[in-house]
């Protein structure tokens, strides 16, 4: 692998973690005029519309074991952690949500040792204490919040039960990858889980509102369907084909950064002094782990 494709690999990574990070804050903007299914199914409606040229051109050429493989993973990666996110997001503060994914690099690690047959060393083990421990400071900080629209522990929770969910949705995104093109397994993965969506939302829920939404809703919702679920993933899927997932996994980092900053500035939403501690706890975790050589910190059985 070529040096200069390696670099593109990184900087790919970490524009996706970078628009993540953007995510939240146009959720939070979209949650304040309907609910959570509704602004879930339009943003991947969103993404749908702009990934068209992308299926309309690429043909899947899956058997019957990838299809099922695929469709498993959609149904993680789109209704179930998309769902369960923005549920906790409607409870909690775009900052903390945003903290809460810095969990992320450290539970790829855990997922690396249990599917990929690695053994996590003693680094290893310290980072994933540490990380938890960072977790349970900025969920502690809002139980005892006098804000009305502030953190709760609840909210946190779920956003962090999303994460589990998400881990099963990259390790099979990563194993389809391996036979087929990231094109392939990012449109189509998306497009099911869209349709999944499509179906659920308006049984449980009703038709999403159409008339009443304003032109900001709206366009936070077109930004975080394309600029956030189609773009995000197709620059992640691809920088994972040029850099291990080790490596990228630092890079995800970038994501409760962004997020957290979105929402103490553009926002005005307040960190407590715990919540900062926890997420400088977060943080350093990750980086510690996911920056650290492999052959320092993981072994194969």
């Amino acid at each position: 692998m070529s040096s200069r494709n390696r670099l593109l690999g990184f900087l790919a990574c970490a524009l996706a973690s970078s628009f993540w990070g953007c995510g939240f804050f146009f959720g939070k903007i979209a949650l304040a005029e309907m609910s959570v299914g509704a602004m879930v199914l339009y943003r991947f409606l969103f993404a749908t519309l702009g990934l068209l040229p992308l299926i309309l051109t690429h043909r899947p050429h899956l058997n019957a074991s990838e299809w099922r493989t695929l469709l498993l993973a959609s149904l993680l990666g789109v209704p179930l952690q998309f769902l369960i996110q923005f549920k906790g997001l409607s409870l909690t503060t775009v900052s903390h949500a945003s903290l809460m994914v810095g969990t992320m690099p450290v539970l790829l690690a855990v997922g690396a040792m249990l599917f990929a047959h690695e053994r996590l060393h003693a680094l290893g083990w310290i980072a994933l204490a540490v990380s938890t421990t960072g977790a349970a400071l900025i969920a502690l900080s809002g139980q005892h919040t006098a804000m009305s629209h502030g953190p709760t522990i609840a909210g946190d929770l779920l956003v962090v039960f999303s994460l589990f969910i998400a881990l099963f949705w990259v390790l099979l995104n990563k194993k389809l990858m391996q036979r087929h093109s990231h094109v392939v397994v990012t449109a189509y993965g998306l497009l099911a889980g869209t349709l999944m969506l499509a179906v659920w939302i308006p049984l449980t829920q009703g038709l999403p509102p159409v008339h009443g939404v304003s032109l900001k809703a709206w366009a936070a919702l077109a930004a975080s369907g394309i600029l956030c679920s189609a773009i995000t993933t197709l620059l992640w899927n691809w920088g994972l084909t040029q850099v291990p997932a080790s490596q990228a996994g630092v890079l995800l980092n970038m994501e409760p950064l962004i997020g957290s900053l979105l929402g103490v500035f553009l926002l005005h939403e307040v960190l407590g002094p715990l919540a900062w501690l926890g997420g400088a706890l977060i943080l350093t975790a990750a980086i510690t782990l996911t920056t650290r050589a492999p052959a320092q910190t993981f072994a194969e059985v």
